[in-house]
């Protein structure tokens, strides 16, 4: 069973990596529905749909790096719907074959935060699978010692690759991107700047959240002695750093030249950290199925609070029912020596708000 069960999400993490790494990529043309095949564990790469000429031999190089690539963009997509989870949009996944839907489609705020998460993604699990040995082209990180490390303290043990991971994600997950050609000026054009733009910031904010660990030596732990390694910051701080870009995204247009601008040429110019998008959001109080958006009928609303997890701002003034539901919990845990909790399960009837 376990043989079956480890082939089985080997399975679906390569067919999530090529799907979201193919959506993102779309710009303005119609989803495909990309299939993976499996041999021996590994993917036949010349039969994943949806890779690009780039990425088909990326994948016949590095085969062992494609399970790794669809865990990074599953990170990725569980983090989208935590940062999101209270708000209209909630980052929903429609099914196996679009991924997040036709929302992808339109060059908002939503779609920069997506290609920005994913692209960290991938960057956080290549860097780490070098670090647990599980590719053959990378090991553990070769970062210069800091300056300002003391001279005491020794620098070593097995850092996160994130030199190989940043590369590696750049050039795997942009080559669709770059392979592209359109006419210069087009909006086809803007998108796929906008898109490069949004994966660089994913990558750029893993690297700046990377600090230096260290680990205490000596006797009856005095840490006379200290060994320091690269280690990437817990993927939360990424979606947290993340989801403040996207709050204050810049909406850009193409100049004369070709290159994205700023619409409101009075704020300061983004930077390569910062989200930009080029299209306004839909409306996501409705369903609508040319622009992909779900609506918020029959979502969860919290009755008590002012923000947008309360049933005002989540129903779009369309008011929400009451229910009754049954809610079981872990409670009266005890620790026992030595080591593990006990817990009895408590129930209790509490009140759910669900939009109209």
């Amino acid at each position: 069973m376990n043989a079956v069960s480890d082939a089985s999400n080997h399975t679906h993490f390569v067919r999530l990596s090529v799907i979201i790494l193919y959506i993102m990529s779309l710009a303005m043309n119609p989803l495909l529905i990309p299939e993976a095949y499996i041999i021996g564990g590994q993917p036949l790469c010349s039969q994943l749909a949806g890779l690009s000429k780039g990425q088909k031999k990326l994948c016949q190089l590095y085969q062992d790096h494609m399970q790794f690539i669809g865990e990074g963009a599953k990170t990725g997509i569980r983090e989208c719907q935590y940062q999101f989870r209270n708000r209209r949009w909630n980052c929903s996944t429609v099914d196996n074959s679009s991924v997040f839907g036709r929302v992808m489609q339109i060059g908002s705020r939503e779609t920069a935060f997506t290609y920005a998460i994913s692209a960290a993604g991938v960057v956080n699990a290549v860097s780490r699978a070098c670090r647990e040995g599980e590719l053959s082209s990378c090991g553990c990180s070769r970062a210069a010692r800091p300056k300002d490390l003391p001279r005491d303290w020794l620098w070593g043990g097995c850092g996160d690759n994130l030199d190989y991971g940043y590369r590696f994600s750049k050039e795997f997950v942009d080559a669709r991107e770059r392979e592209k050609t359109f006419t210069k000026g087009s909006m086809e054009s803007a998108r796929l700047l906008m898109n490069l733009h949004n994966n660089e910031a994913g990558r750029r904010i893993v690297s700046d959240l990377a600090h230096v660990s260290c680990k205490c030596h000596g006797v009856s732990g005095s840490c006379s002695l200290k060994t320091c390694w690269l280690q990437l910051a817990d993927f939360r701080k990424v979606g947290d750093a993340l989801k403040e870009k996207y709050d204050s995204a810049a909406a850009m247009r193409l100049n004369s030249r070709g290159k994205l601008v700023q619409v409101h040429s009075k704020f300061n110019s983004p930077t390569s950290n910062d989200l930009v998008y080029i299209d306004p959001s839909p409306d996501y109080c409705v369903e609508n199925k040319t622009t992909g958006s779900l609506g918020t009928q029959g979502r969860l609303c919290n009755k008590t609070s002012e923000g947008m997890d309360g049933c005002a701002l989540m129903c779009c003034g369309r008011g929400y029912d009451q229910y009754k539901t049954q809610l079981v919990e872990r409670c009266h845990c005890k620790f026992h020596w030595c080591c593990y909790v006990k817990c009895k399960h408590c129930s209790r009837i509490v009140d759910q708000f669900v939009c109209k």
